[in-house]
């Protein structure tokens, strides 16, 4: 257990960082006022039983899954709209703080299953007390329609050990395609969405500020009142 904990801890540390980095790069489009491309992120290690499965089913040594496993550590960011994925995906061609080592496109070229996502592989220094170590990460870049569909796949994958019924099979693969029209529809209506959440976020702000100015104007008549 304790080889596993010190092979493992640097992905926690990578995964911890980049969550924060990435995060970050939607914080500063809110600071903007603008559209961000990224509604949220999230992220996490490879479960040991996981890693073990994949490490069997790929027929990788375990000497190897350093260099031979890409998705130890892995991030998701999720996007409202389908444009938005090629603009994340840019953006982290830009960054300086990590290499991109490969990328693959399950949007324009899906998985026979019905999956989409944008995969980008890359490779993170992490710093420790040995000095230097460079990892690989897989940052997973998708819809949320294309999520809670992957969600529901990797859940009955699991169940039927990679082996689905047909129908389930035919299901899936139709939900897949509902989930992607879905996004198609709503990238039609995307201009009408986003000033409909800009005057919600308006609204909210302005009750904020509202509330805060009752507060003030509490704590002055109180002070006055003593």
């Amino acid at each position: 257990m304790n080889h596993w904990e010190s092979f493992l801890e640097p992905y926690k540390q990578a995964v911890d960082e980049l969550k924060i980095k990435l995060k970050g790069m939607r914080t500063q489009f809110q600071l903007q006022y603008t559209h961000s491309p990224i509604e949220f992120v999230t992220g996490r290690v490879k479960p040991i039983a996981s890693i073990l499965d994949k490490a069997n089913e790929k027929s990788v040594p375990l000497e190897k899954l350093a260099s031979d496993m890409q998705d130890i550590a892995g991030l998701r960011m999720m996007c409202q709209f389908v444009d938005d994925i090629e603009k994340v995906v840019e953006l982290l061609r830009q960054r300086k703080d990590f290499i991109i080592i490969e990328e693959k496109d399950y949007i324009s070229n899906k998985k026979q299953s019905g999956y989409r996502s944008y995969h980008v592989i890359i490779e993170y220094p992490v710093e420790t007390i040995k000095g230097e170590k460079r990892i690989l990460a897989e940052i997973q870049i998708r819809t949320l329609a294309m999520n809670f569909w992957a969600t529901v796949e990797h859940s009955l994958n699991y169940k039927y050990q990679g082996q689905f019924p047909k129908e389930i099979q035919n299901r899936l693969q139709r939900a897949a395609e509902a989930a992607f029209r879905l996004d198609e529809e709503m990238s039609e209506i995307r201009e009408e969405i986003q000033e409909a959440q800009a005057f919600f976020q308006e609204k909210k702000e302005d009750q904020m500020k509202d509330k805060s100015k009752e507060r003030s104007s509490r704590r002055k008549n109180y002070g006055d009142s003593h």
